[in-house]
């Protein structure tokens, strides 16, 4: 009986207990990841829709570079028409019944046109020039030899009178909207001459002193006396 409960309880210790796990399998050595495999007329297919759409981008780069090339960034100082006031003036003499004015306030401002109109819209022909002042902003100048109430107020845009402004050794009368936009007006030697911008008064000055300065250097208007009316 002694032998027997010895065999029992040799063979309940060495017997393994149900509650414990089995190791997780170890993967074998040497084994890679599994790659995907594209079967070749898929791959085909794939590389087919990139090259036709490289394709299509050289071809549209290709149709744009020409008008690219045709139109060039401007360059930096802009756009400056060669325009001569003085040839113009010269050549406008003949039209207008007096030596327009030419004035030469310097390089730095720039002419943008000359020319004479013939006063459609206002009734009043006129000799014109507009400048770009130093500083990019514009003075438009006007003569005329038949200035009258109406036409004056056109061209000052209605502005009050504000006060004067020597300039070349002349006093002109100085219009101002209050909003940026002034004038300067002097009657001087048989015409009468305005000036009209939004640049500064002292651009202002520097212009209206050179048109002092061609007006005295040309011959003065004779302004012929309307005819009376007969009795």
């Amino acid at each position: 009986m002694r032998d027997y409960r010895r065999v029992s309880d040799t063979q309940d210790q060495s017997t393994p207990s149900s509650h414990v796990q089995a190791p997780n399998p170890s993967p074998a050595p040497g084994s890679q990841p599994v790659k995907p495999v594209i079967a070749a007329a898929a791959a085909k297919r794939a590389n087919a829709s990139v090259i036709g759409m490289i394709i299509a981008l050289v071809v549209s780069v290709a149709a744009f570079l020409p008008i690219v090339l045709m139109n060039p960034s401007p360059k930096s100082d802009g756009y400056r028409p060669n325009i001569d006031v003085s040839a113009v003036a010269t050549n406008a003499k003949g039209v207008a019944g007096f030596t327009p004015v030419a004035p030469a306030p310097g390089d730095t401002f720039r002419p943008n046109y000359a020319r004479w109109a013939a006063g459609s819209g206002t009734g009043v022909a006129a000799w014109e020039v507009g400048y770009v002042t130093p500083k990019e902003k514009f003075i438009g100048l006007t003569q005329t030899s038949k200035a009258n109430p109406t036409w004056l107020l056109q061209q000052t845009e209605n502005a009050p009178v504000t006060g004067t402004r020597n300039a070349g050794g002349r006093e002109w009368e100085l219009h101002d909207t209050g909003k940026g936009e002034k004038s300067m007006v002097l009657a001087y030697r048989g015409s009468t001459v305005v000036l009209a911008g939004d640049a500064n008064l002292e651009e202002f000055a520097v212009l209206a002193a050179a048109v002092v300065k061609s007006l005295e250097s040309n011959p003065a208007v004779i302004v012929s006396p309307s005819p009376s009316p007969a009795p």
